[in-house]
């Protein structure tokens, strides 16, 4: 099997069988971490799968491989801080990119056919694969941070240039925000209390609570270590722009959302709410001749 297809080829091949048998890992140590006997179940047979797969390929080859020892580390890393489900949905992208990688090879490799009908079935089998709590109230976190980014980095450029001070700025944004996150949460309970939807409301507005705080600490936290407010404001826009990246990747990977359209409406309607409140700021200052 191995001298009827060429070298290059052959090289691509190696390739991919590591990554199946990469794969096979993952997938049966993911399996071993998810509550649901179901889930477990599905997870262990897509293993199974992807040795399978491995196997074929080896056939063709003629080398056995070990799997790649980092991505191995780097997926059970991912798995213990992002969740099971987004690291499944990143999985699930790298599937998509093999079936375009294995399509082209269907006059040289009998068995191709059968590997494009598995990794299809393991996208729509994780299609619908959420499992973590924080993913049923991922409407609510969305919420908070959005407020947050935009209200937390408006008043910030504001009360930047109104202020010039950064221990007032800290302390004024810093007291506005958790004031904020408070009510955003208490408003959460009451949205979700008085609807007919499933969703927990002391959860919900837990979760929007909470990252809405969490977003405040950040965004602040320059003006505590930064002595001039104008590095304090720059620092700040940045870190809301790698929030913004962040969630939106996080959120893009595990709902199947476009990344950039969300980006890009995100950054631009909270650097434009910052710009807008500098201005108002500066207005202020000259509306009531405050020169410090």
């Amino acid at each position: 099997m191995k001298g009827t297809i060429g070298e290059e080829t052959r090289k691509d091949l190696l390739t991919w069988q590591r990554n199946e048998i990469t794969e096979h890992h993952v997938y049966r140590g993911l399996a071993e971490r998810t509550g649901s006997k179901e889930n477990a179940g599905l997870l262990r047979r897509m293993a199974e799968d992807e040795r399978k797969h491995y196997e074929i390929l080896r056939n063709h080859t003629g080398k056995d491989l070990a799997p790649h020892p980092w991505r191995l580390r780097a997926y059970r890393l991912l798995s213990r801080l992002l969740g099971l489900t987004f690291t499944l949905k990143l999985m699930e992208r790298r599937e998509r990119t093999a079936q375009d990688r294995y399509a082209r090879l269907r006059g040289d490799i009998a068995e191709i056919d059968d590997i494009l009908e598995d990794e299809n079935r393991h996208e729509e089998q994780l299609v619908g694969f959420i499992e973590e709590e924080q993913f049923q109230y991922a409407d609510a976190m969305v919420l908070g941070l959005n407020d947050a980014l935009v209200e937390v980095t408006g008043a910030l450029a504001g009360l930047t240039l109104a202020l010039r001070d950064t221990s007032l700025i800290a302390l004024s944004a810093l007291t506005t925000g958790i004031a904020a996150a408070m009510s955003m949460a208490a408003s959460e309970y009451l949205s979700i209390k008085a609807g007919e939807g499933e969703d927990n409301p002391l959860k919900a507005s837990a979760y929007t609570g909470v990252s809405y705080a969490c977003v405040v600490a950040l965004l602040v936290v320059p003006y505590f270590i930064l002595p001039n407010y104008y590095v304090c404001l720059a620092s700040s826009l940045g870190i809301a722009v790698s929030i913004i990246a962040i969630f939106n990747y996080y959120m893009a990977v595990a709902r199947d959302l476009s990344f950039k359209k969300r980006f890009g409406e995100m950054a631009v309607l909270s650097l434009s709410v910052a710009g807008l409140s500098f201005l108002v700021g500066y207005a202020l200052r000259a509306v009531f001749g405050i020169d410090t």
